[in-house]
């Protein structure tokens, strides 16, 4: 009987060994494992629904937030301390209600407001949207809608001001770069 309960106790403890090693053994793995995969320069990238984009020299694609799809996408690029996303999705409405439902999500969110007037905006392929700029907290961001033969592209922006600022250029070259279509 004695030994019974021995045996008893060392599966249990070995049980026990083996919960707590997947309980604090596979967090840190996923935490040691970076999720922002380089992407390479000059590549052009498919979000999804057929639209596509040249991301910014140096960025990175945070894996974890990125989502591609045949009907929508959706992709986060990282670029220093920038976050730059990027969804595409079928769209019924027009242009107007596009960056209308834009701009909601981002007021949607605490702390976060639209700021100064919106303006019209072009990618290099003659599509034809609307850009914006808003502040959260600590950051200052811009957004642009799109909207080409069904797919509205919504592209948000934002990071801390000297970031922001250096980083504006090859930003804007990158939405411009947008295409809609499948190749």
């Amino acid at each position: 009987m004695r030994s019974r309960l021995l045996r008893n106790l060392l599966w249990s403890l070995a049980v026990l060994a083996v919960l707590a090693g997947l309980s604090f053994g596979l967090p840190a793995l996923d935490n040691a494992v970076a999720s922002a995969r380089p992407v390479p320069a000059g590549v052009r990238y498919d979000i999804g629904a057929g639209v596509s984009l040249v991301p910014p020299v140096g960025a990175q694609l945070d894996v974890a937030h990125t989502v591609p799809g045949e009907d929508e996408g959706t992709a986060l690029f990282l670029l220093g301390g920038v976050r730059y996303s990027v969804r595409a999705l079928p769209f019924t409405g027009g242009l107007d209600e596009v960056t209308a439902q834009l701009r909601e999500s981002i007021t949607r969110t605490r702390g976060y407001q639209v700021t100064g007037a919106e303006m019209p905006v072009r990618t290099d392929a003659g599509v034809a949207g609307r850009q914006g700029g808003y502040t959260s907290p600590g950051r200052q961001g811009r957004y642009c809608a799109f909207l080409a033969a069904g797919t509205a592209v919504e592209v948000t922006f934002a990071g801390g001001d000297l970031e922001l600022h250096d980083s504006l250029q090859a930003l804007e070259t990158s939405v411009q770069s947008i295409t809609f279509g499948r190749s």
